[in-house]
């Protein structure tokens, strides 16, 4: 039975309740949804291991299985929204990298509890010493991630619109092939011409339909990426999006076959004329598998054609 994945104060386990959902706080020990909601009925409380005030609106569902982590992310979202400077707010790299490692000792502090007062106070007279730029750097990340998260949902909406016109495009191909095949069963029975003529007339138009699926909806225009996000965005300057080269991954090739007699009939003609009969009949897995007697006897034709020449 997993230990970790239970509640320290009730001692349910997702093995007895595959639903048990476990939360954490900025304590980093962790409580079921049931204990939470009992151990927090005004809203505010301690926590029930080291005895920490704690709020019931700040509590959130467990990601990772080591609380621990989940205390560092939790103290390193909290202190980066405050030390929030940039490389380009020092004078030089050596400080920048000071800058980076007073950070860490702050985290490290906080989630092993070292320090805890001249820590806290560390971070107060920072707040005070900074408070400007703290909030010119917020002002600037806020806009940032506004970009950003509308870049991704421009992104979104092309995305969405490419696939419906894929979709659209899919479904008026299948209609058109199942009207050719309503139309070719229609003209068999009625007898209206020659079988065979029919037959390769429907063949003809089994692949110009193919031809025309493998078309694409047109590209997007010039003035963005393929992923939608367009030139001159402030936002270029954060990343650039890969441009993905939109060109199909594989063309087909009909094999060219050279014969120096008459050119062997085609599988339709073998089907129409019986030469399949003397060919043994494939097996269901065989039919399964994509193969059919015809394509032997086809094989069998052609071999025997190409050992053929003209009379002068």
């Amino acid at each position: 039975m997993d230990d970790e994945a239970a509640c320290p104060r009730c001692k349910t386990t997702k093995y007895r309740n595959p639903s048990l959902k476990l939360m954490v706080n900025v304590c980093g020990h962790t409580l079921c949804e049931s204990c939470v909601d009992l151990l927090f009925l005004k809203g505010s409380g301690s926590c029930p291991q080291c005895n920490v005030p704690l709020r019931r609106n700040n509590f959130r569902i467990q990601l990772f299985e080591d609380p621990q982590v989940e205390k560092e992310v939790d103290i390193r979202k909290r202190i980066l929204r405050d030390y929030n400077k940039r490389e380009e707010d020092f004078e030089t790299l050596e400080e920048f990298n000071d800058y980076l490692e007073d950070i860490e000792a702050i985290v490290f502090n906080l989630c092993h509890n070292i320090d805890l007062l001249e820590t806290n106070k560390k971070i107060e007279q920072y707040k005070k010493d900074n408070r400007e730029v703290i909030m010119r750097n917020k002002t600037k990340l806020g806009r940032e991630e506004y970009e950003i998260e509308s870049m991704l949902e421009l992104e979104k909406q092309m995305e969405e619109q490419r696939k419906k016109e894929l979709e659209d495009l899919e479904n008026e191909t299948k209609k058109r092939k199942q009207r050719e095949k309503e139309k070719l069963i229609d003209d068999l029975q009625s007898g209206a011409g020659n079988a065979t003529e029919i037959l390769a007339k429907f063949t003809e138009e089994a692949e110009k339909i193919k031809e025309e699926a493998k078309i694409v909806p047109a590209a997007k225009p010039a003035t963005q990426f393929s992923t939608g996000i367009k030139f001159g965005s402030t936002a270029d300057q954060l990343f650039l999006p890969y441009k993905i080269e939109e060109e199909p991954l594989y063309t087909h090739e009909p094999l060219v076959i050279y014969n120096e007699g008459p050119n062997p009939p085609s599988a339709v003609e073998i089907e129409m004329k019986g030469f399949s009969e003397h060919v043994r009949p494939e097996w269901p897995a065989e039919r399964a598998g994509g193969y059919k007697c015809v394509i032997a006897c086809q094989r069998a034709l052609q071999e025997a054609f190409q050992g053929l020449f003209h009379g002068s």
